[in-house]
């Protein structure tokens, strides 16, 4: 009789990534990373007011694929907070610019708005800076010439501290 295969416990992200994967290409995206970089990639002026919903990609000709065209570009849904559809709708010819940036190649060529609510994420609290008695004294302490290299030290070691 043979031994039970061991389990070892798994990652999350092993276990709903195949899950996930499947949701993201029902709403035309190849990957999260849109979702996930989307501040980054429109800007905080842009993020904090609209997010992508889909990407509807044209369907395949089978006569044009025959060819040597290239694919017509898709069209990015974004939901869009009330009153600043107009602003983004403005403003649609530089994000068109920058996500075909991110994607690299002339992957949009139209966004369709959808007005309604955003799910808002809470984000935290940015910690307390250290107490500068607490980072004098460590600074103080270091042998360290360089001295932006001291303060940077002793502050990380205030904070570690304070925790």
């Amino acid at each position: 009789m043979s031994k039970p295969a061991r389990s070892f416990p798994r990652p999350l992200s092993d276990l709903l990534g195949a899950t996930l994967t499947d949701v993201m290409k029902a709403q035309g995206f190849a990957s999260g990373e849109i979702l996930s970089r989307w501040a980054s990639i429109v800007g905080p002026e842009v993020a904090d007011f609209s997010e992508p919903l889909k990407i509807n990609w044209p369907r395949p000709n089978p006569k044009a694929e025959a060819s040597e065209t290239p694919p017509e570009p898709a069209t990015l849904v974004l939901r869009v907070e009330g009153p600043m559809a107009l602003e983004i709708q403005h403003m649609s010819a530089v994000i068109l610019e920058r996500v075909n940036r991110f994607f690299g190649w002339q992957a949009i060529g139209r966004i369709a708005l959808r007005q309604a609510p955003l799910r808002r994420q809470e984000r935290p609290t940015p910690p307390k800076p250290p107490d500068p008695a607490v980072v004098a004294r460590i600074a103080d302490s270091l042998p360290v010439e360089d001295d932006g290299l001291r303060q940077a030290i002793a502050r990380l070691g205030a904070s570690i501290k304070r925790k």
